[in-house]
């Protein structure tokens, strides 16, 4: 028997606040860049466990830091001066049943595989790469090798999510998202990917502020940047406009790039990129630091503490009920008739079975009707979720559920 309950939500939902601000750290960001990497090695050593052991073993991919270079940025195309530096940490299963893995090259293979395929500007020789994972503690690994199917707990933790995506919420994701589509950057080939927006609504009126680096090689001179810049601006502008209609939404929408771009000051004044990511010489990057598992930043909700991306799917709750909750929340909604808004929280006993969470809580906003009316059926959704956790940890070793 699971310990399930259910309750109204004492607030009002997030898009009938007055004030609203979400942040999305994009494609190209530095600390997206190490959760999204670190969360790819996890998946392609969850197949070579399950390639060599029919098992997925013990690992956690979940430190990393990117160490930013140095450039030198020049008008038709600046040169690398210093490469970064990708330090991947903490630890892994290297040898089992007599059979070694090879870690450290998946490790980096990986990485390298993720820069090539993502970032069009950072060539092979702009990153160095720091193997820093060791083999983990007895007791944690031991957790492994104690049961078949669903495994124990590796740490006492508490997750939180919900469900819908506010409006604001979701403009701010889906515009990340087109600013870095192959659509955008077909149009706009100088654009880098290290798109940073944040999403302010006050009422009725919508605040964007986007800051996205050019890149020098397209970049002539400082008159040619700010011919540029006005072109996207314009794109921008009348993505947005039309993201409104399409979504039948009546705002007061103003955009704002590249706020500290000043004329007159050349190469100083403006925003560019060799790379398209400022982790080239300005910014250092971290897992944990970025997005939340439904990938954004949201300061009016209640969000999980603990980092995602990289962390085993199959006993580590860090990862597991983070992403579950967010899941489990947008069930609530989808299936349960009458429920506006649903936050699922989730807590872990260590050593315990992870489809047995000490605390398994729904809050609801109703639409209309009462809660009480409505907890059996969120009770059954929270169950059949529980219930069928295993098949869930599976869909996040192979990488089909996104955590950043």
């Amino acid at each position: 028997m699971r310990y399930i309950t259910v309750e109204k939500f004492r607030s009002v939902s997030a898009s009938e606040q007055h004030l609203e601000i979400v942040e999305r750290k994009g494609l190209g960001h530095p600390d997206s860049i190490c959760d999204a990497i670190m969360d790819a090695i996890s998946v392609n050593l969850c197949t070579e466990y399950l390639e060599k052991f029919d098992a997925i073993l013990h690992h956690n991919i979940d430190k990393c830091l990117l160490v930013a270079g140095e450039t030198a940025g020049i008008f038709g195309g600046g040169v690398m001066v210093d490469p970064m530096l990708l330090v991947i940490g903490d630890r892994a299963t290297f040898k089992a049943e007599d059979i070694e893995i090879d870690v450290a090259n998946i490790a980096v293979d990986t990485a390298k595989r993720w820069f090539d395929e993502k970032l069009r500007f950072v060539q092979p020789d702009f990153v160095e790469y720091q193997v820093e994972l060791k083999p983990g503690s007895a007791e944690l690994t031991d957790i492994f090798r104690r049961q078949k199917g669903i495994l124990g707990s590796n740490d006492t933790s508490a997750a939180v999510g919900y469900a819908p995506l506010s409006f604001t919420e979701q403009a701010v994701l889906d515009m990340e998202r087109h600013l870095n589509s192959s659509v955008f950057k077909e149009e706009f080939p100088e654009s880098g990917e290290d798109v940073k927006i944040m999403g302010v609504r006050r009422g009725s009126k919508f605040d964007v502020t986007v800051a996205m680096p050019l890149i020098d090689l397209f970049v002539d001179s400082e008159q040619h940047y700010f011919n540029m810049k006005q072109e996207i601006f314009r794109s921008m502008n009348a993505y947005l406009a039309g993201y409104l209609e399409k979504n039948n939404v009546q705002m007061n929408a103003s955009i704002s790039f590249n706020n500290l771009d000043i004329p007159g000051r050349g190469m100083e004044g403006i925003y560019t990129s060799v790379t398209g990511t400022s982790a080239e010489d300005a910014d250092c990057g971290q897992v944990g630091r970025g997005n939340r598992v439904n990938g954004i930043i949201p300061l009016n909700r209640p969000v999980s503490s603990e980092a995602a991306a990289g962390k085993n799917p199959v006993s580590h709750v860090g990862k597991i009920y983070n992403v579950l909750s967010h899941h489990i929340a947008a069930r609530i909604v989808e299936k349960v008739p009458d429920v506006k808004e649903a936050y699922v929280w989730l807590l872990s006993d260590i050593g315990v079975a992870i489809d047995s969470p000490k605390v398994a809580a729904a809050q609801v906003i109703m639409n209309k009707g009462s809660v009480d009316s409505v907890a059996r059926e969120i009770e059954e959704v929270i169950d059949f979720e529980l219930e069928h956790i295993q098949d869930f940890c599976m869909q996040l070793a192979r990488g089909m559920i996104p955590v950043c």
